[in-house]
């Protein structure tokens, strides 16, 4: 009698993530974008890799260079600019010396689980981040923990990256029980972009696991504009509301993407229908290669002026900046920069 083999067969999320488009020229084809296009800008590959799931490219309309998904992605000459004040760590979060741990406010701890994405977005602040250096494995879950039980200021532990939802239903399991056993803990937050990308992300495994846990879950998304807000993405996150799992979005002022307050607003509206509540509208992060998307404060704050008067308070998200070093979000009113 022959014995039977088992067979590992990965999960669906997995296998569409290793059909993502990782070349300017596929994600050329695939969009029937014109080959200047591809000649102008293709160079920026160089900079900052090209990775987006087809999902998310079966999102924007073909032949369209102004496509504000394709924006978000796609490689653009701009990105050789230098520009005054835009560097390589704007937050000044690579010089910490507990790798794969970044304290940056008093009561929480953000850990960079893992350093890839499903989706390299063109404005992003650790586009030069040293995730090499931040590798997160068993070594680092247990200086994870010391590092929480040694700290009773802490009660709170964010997952983030690169995209922590890239660990497996699995992996992230072992760590929830880790975390659970310690007792000034009450929530587990999770910032991912892969469930905007990628909504099979959100398993029904992972969304049962976080829902018993004893501590609160909480899962920040990061949507930009409302043509992100696809049906699958809809669906599941109802199923995940249901759990009792609270949901919350932080988007990124961009130039040409979201930088008019009836495309916020409709973002908003989208995502309450999702059952997801608007968080933040964060000011662009000042990353080397990315000035291209720089919207100013004046043009920010009318915007957000804009968006009070056309939607229900609880559906404007807070206008905000990260300023390095300070202990929290600066709400861009106060902010000095």
């Amino acid at each position: 009698m022959t014995e039977a083999v088992a067979i590992s067969v990965r999960p669906d999320w997995q296998q569409a993530l290793a059909q993502a488009i990782r070349d300017p020229a596929e994600l050329a084809a695939h969009l029937n974008l014109p080959d200047a296009w591809l000649q102008t800008h293709g160079d920026a590959r160089q900079l900052f890799p090209v990775m987006v799931t087809r999902h998310f490219v079966n999102l924007m309309q073909q032949g369209d260079l102004n496509d504000p998904l394709l924006k978000q992605v796609a490689p653009h000459a701009d990105e050789f600019i230098e520009r005054e004040g835009f560097v390589a760590d704007p937050l000044a979060e690579q010089g910490n010396q507990n790798p794969g741990i970044l304290h940056k406010y008093q009561s929480r701890v953000l850990v960079i689980l893992r350093g890839g994405c499903a989706i390299n977005c063109r404005y992003c602040f650790r586009r030069h981040f040293p995730y090499d250096a931040h590798h997160f494995g068993r070594n680092e879950r247990a200086q994870l923990l010391h590092y929480v039980e040694n700290d009773p200021s802490i009660n709170e532990v964010i997952l983030s990256g690169g995209d922590p939802l890239l660990a497996t239903d699995a992996q992230l399991d072992r760590l929830l029980t880790d975390l659970e056993q310690v007792p000034q803990l009450k929530r587990i937050r999770i910032h991912s972009r892969l469930p905007i990308v990628l909504p099979q992300r959100l398993t029904a495994t992972l969304g049962q696991r976080l829902a018993k846990s004893r501590l609160q879950a909480i899962l920040v998304m990061h949507a930009n504009h409302p043509h992100e807000i696809a049906p699958e993405l809809h669906d599941a996150c109802h199923t995940w509301a249901n759990l009792g799992i609270t949901l919350l979005n932080q988007s990124v002022l961009l130039k040409g993407v979201n930088d008019h307050a009836a495309t916020l607003a409709a973002l908003s509206e989208r995502l309450f229908d999702a059952r997801i509540l608007p968080y933040y509208l964060h000011q662009l992060d000042k990353v080397k290669g990315a000035s291209h998307f720089a919207v100013t404060d004046a043009e920010a704050l009318a915007i957000a002026e804009q968006l009070r008067a056309l939607l229900p308070g609880f559906l404007v998200p807070r206008l905000v900046r990260e300023i390095a070093g300070e202990p929290s979000k600066t709400p861009l009113e106060l902010s000095p920069v």
